[in-house]
Order: C-alpha cells, then structure tokens, then sequence
C-alpha cells in the first residue's frame, strides 16, 4: 500500500527518466506541464516500466515488463490507493511483452480504475492477431489520445474503435522565445557557420547516413556548414559494449572526408540545452526511414524553435510540414535532401518566412495547451474527489519591461519582438503605470519605481497645455497626425484613471510621484465634467473615485455625480425589461460601465445607482456567462440588441474588464457567485476557451493579442499584455485577502458608514429601492 495524498492521482503506466528513451521523454514533459499548470489539487506520479525495481516519489509503483506475474500484482497495488481516480497508459507494443505486449491484458484484467490510452504507434493495415489486440485495449479505454489525425482515421477504419472513444491531442512542445538563427549563433561564437542539425537517440530507424551522402553536394556550395548529431545512441542499439552504428556514421564521416563539417554531440542534452541548439539551426534534417512511424517529437520539437525543415515523407511529416514550413523528400534519397538544402540556403527571406510559419503552427501544440486537453478529457471521468482545476501562474513582468523603452511601452509586438515602428500611446503607457501601481503595493519591488516613473512621465507628456491629453507618440518621441483625427475620449479618461491609481497608492509611493500624478489631474478638471462617450465616463469616474478615496476630496463628488446621470439618461432611454444596458449594442470594455455606477453608488449613498450597478451588471454577465462557460463578447460586430451574436473573435482587454469589475462588486457585496465569476473567467487566459488554448505565455510573460475561431494571434502586444496583467494582480489580491474588506460608503447626510458583508444583498438592495 503507497503512501496515501490528500490530492487525488492519476498514475501513469510509462518509461520515465533516467530512462533513455522518446517516450520516458514525453512522459515527463506531459507530467511537468499537467503539475504546472495544475499541480495544486492533482499529482501525477509513474509506474515505472523497468527491470530496476527502485521506487521513488515520483514513481511509487514498478512494472518489470519481463516477468508475467508483475502486472496483475502492480494493477492490485493501484487498485489499493482510493486516491488514484485514473491510469493513463503510454502504449507502445515493445514496452510490453508477449505477442504485441499482450502481457499488458493481465494488467487490465485486474485493474479497477478507469484507464485512458497515448498510442504512441498506430499500424496499418494489421493482422488478425494485431487488430484483436488492440480492439481488445480499445474496449477496455475511456479514452485514446493519438497525436496525428492519420492515427485517428487508422483506428476507426482499420481497427473498428469508435470515433468518441480517440481523443486528437498533438505532441507536445516547448514554448521557447522567438529568435532569429543567427542571433543565437552569435551567443555561442558559432556566428561563421551554417547550422545543419539532427537530433534524438541514435539508431539506424532515424538514416542519419541519407544526410551524410548528402553533405557533400551540400559543403560544395556552401563550405561553411557545420551539421550537428546531437544525441546518445539508443540503449537498444549497444550490443556487447560496442555502439555499431556510431561507430558506422563516422567511418562515413571520415570515408567523405566530412570531419570539419559534422560535428557528433554524443549526450542526452537538458532540455534548455537541446532547445537553444534547435534555436540556433538554418535547416533541421528529419531523415526517418519508417514509412509508418505516426508522430515523431524531434520533428516537433524543431518546428516549434522556428526551424525550416527537410524531411522524409512519412505520416507525420505529411500531416504536419506544409510547403510553406519546410521541403518534403523520399525516404534514403540523399540527392532530394542535397537540392532541397542547397535551395534553402541560397533563399535566406524564404528561410525565415518558414521558420515563423512552424513556429506559429506549433503554439497550439505547446505542453501547456497539450496538458489544458488532457486535462479537460480527465475531468470526463473523476468523479470522487472533484475537477481538476488550474493554478494560476507565477507573475512575470519580463515581456513588459523588454517592451518598455526611456520614452513609455511600445504599442505592439511581433510576436514577442517589440515594434518600435509601432510607436506609443497614452492608453498603454495609463494601463501599464496602473498595473505597475499594483504589482509594486503587492511585491514591493523598488525596480517598479523606474517603470512607474517612466510610463508616468509619458502621461505627463502627453499632457497638453488645456489639460486634456494626446494619445499617439510616434517612434522618435513626436505626436502623431492620428491625434488630429481620432476620437481621444476613451485615452483622455484611462489617463484620468491611471493617475488616480497613482494618488490612490500615496501610502506606498515616492511623495514626489504622487505629487506628479496629482498636478496632472487637477489639470484635467477643466474638461473631465465634460465628457459623453460611456466608456470614457466610466474610465473617469473609475479615477475620480481613487482619487477621492485617498484624498477625501468632495470636490469631485458632483463631478461624479454629473457624469454618472450622463450614463444614467442613456440607460433610462434605451433600457427594456430584455435589453438592461447603456447602449443598443455592447463593444469593448463593457464593465466599466455597471462599476462606474457602482462607484457612484459608494461616494452618493444614493442606492438609485446601487440598483442600476447591479441590474446592468447581471444582464451584462448573462450576455458572458451564457449555460455556465465564459464567453467575451465579440469585436467583429460586437452585440447588438435583437441580433445574433457574432462567436468569435475575443480579446484580453474585454476579460481583464470583466474581472476587474467583479472583484469590486464582490468586495463591495460579498456575494460569492461574483468570486465564482472571476475565476471562471481568469480561466479564460488559462486555456478555458473555445479552442482549450492558453492566452498567456509563460516564457516571456506576454499574453496573445487575440483569440479569433480557429487559432490564437500569437503577437503580444502591451494592451494584451498589461491587460492579463492586471487581471492576474487582481485575482492574486484576492487570493492574499480571503475575506473581502468592508467599503466605506458616504450617505447623503454625509455621514461615513461601513456597508456590512451578506452572502447576497441583492434581493435586499432592490427590495428597498421598491
């Protein structure tokens, strides 16, 4: 009996390091992003397949595949842990023994859990013994999970296995920062050669000898290439301690007197190692010689480094490598490999364009989106001890702080590379200084006070002599022409409210970045009780509140007040019993209106507004929130009253909103369903969409600028960025402050009360307002 967890466990049935091999590999990635990104209430642990029988904490249970006896006895221990809810098998027909592996039957005889299958081989075209066997496995699953779409159609029309049992979830990879070649060339003083590389465990299958035919056509036009062989020979491939196919390479090697151009890097390379040598490749050779190998991750892993590729031409390959991401070749033609090379590197745009285009094919493969489907098939089949549920990640500010310059933010990226063509805007430069605000009062990280200082200083900037604000700055620090023709409401209000995010964070900045903050806004009183565009009011009043809760300045009361009945006459026009809002249609940003109100609310007493927060916020939430999953209202179109709305097309700015708004109405009513609410729609960014992708990328720190029907636009721009940003600050004070803090309300006598915490004063609220 194991020692028991209070997380409940799934196990997996697998090679698992220090074992040597593609699939202990895959296994441990799988495991790695499972526990990454939802590790809190969920562990992963191995039965390890060995014939070493040591256990340890990650892998409690062994499986010596060689003796019969040992997979009733292992599926009898799993059975015994009440707190395994699921055992997912990593089937490849050598790990197990018997005819095909059919000693793995025994194991599943006994076992008493729900069992999920990776086919990690998928043969054509079997035989009867073959497809008896795996339609027995097929029976015994709750779910296959198969890497290509090939292996799907081969198990429903060779094999007879229903559709709904396979389960489509490509191998994963590494999410790595995107580089030019030769940039990383240079970091390792290879910068004078051309990168050929090949890697993963040695052994004739992968025909490295059909690229080393090839290298002399190669190195005839092009003397200063170097190709790297990274990787140890397979274990199965040493026999009596002498590694004869090694040894067979470089007396080829030597033979075409290749010696200066081939260079073997003969180790089991860490995975950031490995990564950076991909990073740093012109062509990645695939040269596998299986006609039926289903999925290969070394042929992955360098699509998704952002390398071109020429590979042989077998299932995987087919699927995946299109001609605009690499060149497809016959299996041992030397001479096909030669051309497509040299043709290669004679195009260096051509070699770029494909590179960006594997890479950008491999961000729905990332192990993050890969753990994100696992997961959500598990949750079809745990029922004992709840749903797996994600962690939420750690706060990084690496990407912004790379997109910042001495001037502010930059506006966009490309991909993760900032475009400095692109220019600043006062809108990014308010929301960064807000986020950075907060970041500080959480962490109290002085170097914040740089970047606050900094994106301050570019709202100062911006500042006109009236007090109202520019928001495009070109390039070279000069105002752009857009100015002179784009409406600048909404960028004028997000200044308002990133200064009085400022001020309201008096007790823990620097005195003379609050005094800054405030000159500026009292600068900005000559126009803000002039503003009509919704969202702009709602910005303002949003800041004028702040302000007013750190300065108790009641000058800005009537301020707020005169905005809000703006808001208030467009709900009274346009309001119906099914139509509740502001408008006759719903665009970006929605929120902020209902929490202007709700603002209004906390500084008048007047439950008027209290109502209106309340009735335009719920009807806003089952516009988002529609049969239990979050949905962010779409930008092609928008909503609008009496019209079918458009699914697609979602962006960070519209969710970051939503959870903003709601952590202040439940802050204010205590009202659980508003904390079940924002962490549904964190999930969002996490990979709770419609495509099971994550928005955030853990390696920068970036967050994806949208999510449209069928992929992720993969540039992280600063609105897209500081906007998850700030919803991650925002659920990260939630967390440190369990129970939501009393709010202060001025009532109309003037008089300061503390409105007290009920599980729902919703009923209450409007009751009183009757």
């Amino acid at each position: 009996m194991k020692t028991l967890t209070s997380k409940f466990r799934i196990v997996f049935v697998a090679t698992f390091p220090p074992t040597q091999c593609g699939i202990a590999t895959y296994t441990n990635d799988l495991i790695t992003s499972v526990h990454r990104s939802f590790g809190e209430n969920v562990e992963c642990v191995v039965c390890n397949i060995t014939d070493q029988q040591k256990t340890t904490p990650e892998a409690p249970y062994v499986l010596n595949p060689e003796i019969r006896e040992d997979y009733s006895r292992v599926a009898l221990e799993i059975n015994e842990d009440p707190f395994v809810e699921l055992v997912h098998i990593q089937h490849e027909f050598g790990l197990f023994r018997g005819n095909y592996g059919n000693y793995l039957l025994d194991f599943l005889e006994v076992l008493q859990k729900p069992v999920a299958f990776t086919f990690h081989s998928v043969i054509p075209h079997p035989g009867p013994e073959l497809k008896q066997l795996v339609k027995t496995l097929g029976r015994r699953a709750s779910v296959i999970f198969v890497m290509t779409g090939q292996s799907a159609r081969i198990l429903e029309e060779d094999y007879g296995i229903a559709g709904t049992t396979i389960q489509y979830v490509p191998h994963g990879t590494h999410i790595v920062e995107y580089a030019l070649p030769e940039e990383i060339r240079k970091k390792h003083r290879l910068e004078n050669r051309i990168i050929l590389s090949t890697f993963g465990l040695l052994g004739p299958g992968k025909s490295i000898e059909t690229a080393l035919r090839a290298l002399p056509g190669i190195v005839k036009y092009h003397p200063s290439v170097l190709y790297l062989i990274i990787g140890k020979t397979h274990p199965n491939n040493i026999k009596n301690h002498t590694d004869g196919y090694r040894d067979y390479l470089e007396n080829m090697v030597e033979d075409l007197k290749l010696y200066r151009h081939v260079l073997f890097i003969d180790c089991y390379l860490a995975i950031g190692e490995l990564l950076e040598y991909l990073k740093a490749t012109d062509i990645y050779l695939f040269t596998s010689r299986d006609p039926n190998q289903a999925v290969s991750g070394t042929f992955s892993y360098a699509m998704s480094c952002a390398c071109p590729i020429v590979a042989t031409s077998i299932p995987h390959t087919r699927e995946v490598l299109t001609p605009d991401a690499g060149i497809l070749i016959n299996i041992e033609n030397s001479e096909q490999l030669s051309e497509a090379v040299n043709l290669l590197l004679a195009d260096h745009p051509k070699r770029v364009s494909m590179g960006i285009s594997g890479f950008l094919k491999t961000r729905e493969s990332s192990w993050e989106n890969v753990a994100v489907k696992h997961v959500n098939t598990y949750n079809r089949y745990i029922h004992n001890h709840g749903k797996i549920s994600f962690d939420y990640p750690e706060v990084k500010l690496d990407h912004l702080k790379k997109m910042t310059t001495s001037t502010g933010i930059i506006q966009f990226s490309k991909m993760n590379k900032p475009d400095l063509s692109s220019g600043y805007t006062l809108d990014d430069n308010a929301r960064a200084l807000i986020a950075f605000c907060s970041h500080f009062r959480l962490y109290g990280n002085k170097d914040n006070l740089r970047y606050i200082r900094t994106y301050l200083d570019f709202v100062e900037r911006c500042q006109q002599p009236c007090g109202t604000f520019v928001n495009y700055i070109d390039e070279n620090n000069r105002e752009h022409i857009k100015n002179s023709y784009v409406n600048l409401e909404d960028s004028n209000a997000r200044a308002v409210w990133a200064l009085g995010c400022v001020i309201s964070h008096k007790e823990y900045l620097p005195e003379a970045i609050v005094n800054k903050a405030s000159t500026c806004l009292i600068k900005c009183t000559r126009w803000i009780k002039n503003i009509m565009a919704p969202r702009a009011i709602g910005f303002t009043i949003k800041g004028l509140f702040l302000y007013h809760s750190a300065s108790g300045d009641d000058g800005v009361v009537p301020v707020i007040e005169k905005l809000a009945k703006n808001l208030v006459s467009g709900y009274d026009l346009v309001a119906v019993k099914d139509w509740k809002w502001f408008e006759e249609y719903m665009t970006y940003a929605n929120s902020i209106l209902p929490e202007a109100m709700l603002y209004t609310y906390l500084v008048t007493g007047d439950f008027a507004y209290k109502r209106t927060a309340v009735e335009t916020l719920d009807f806003l939430l089952s516009k988002m929130f529609a049969n239990g999953e979050f949905k962010v209202i779409s930008n092609k179109g928008w909503l609008v009253k009496d019209a079918v709305p458009h699914p697609y097309g979602e962006q960070p700015i519209d969710v970051s909103c939503t959870i903003q708004t709601l952590d202040i109405f439940y802050r204010t009513f205590g009202i659980a369903r508003y904390e079940d609410m924002m962490s549904r729609a964190f999930d969002w960014f996490l990979g709770k969409n419609h495509l099971s992708q994550t928005m955030y990328n853990p390696a920068t720190g970036g967050c994806y600028d949208g999510l449209e029907k069928d992929g992720v636009n993969v540039n992280q721009g600063a609105e897209s960025t500081i906007c998850y940003l700030m919803a991650r600050l925002t659920m990260e004070n939630n967390r440190r402050v369990k129970e939501p803090k009393l709010i202060p309300v001025t009532t109309k006598t003037g008089t300061l009360k503390r409105v007290p915490l009920i599980a729902d004063r919703r009923r209450d609220l409007i009751a009183r307002d009757k």
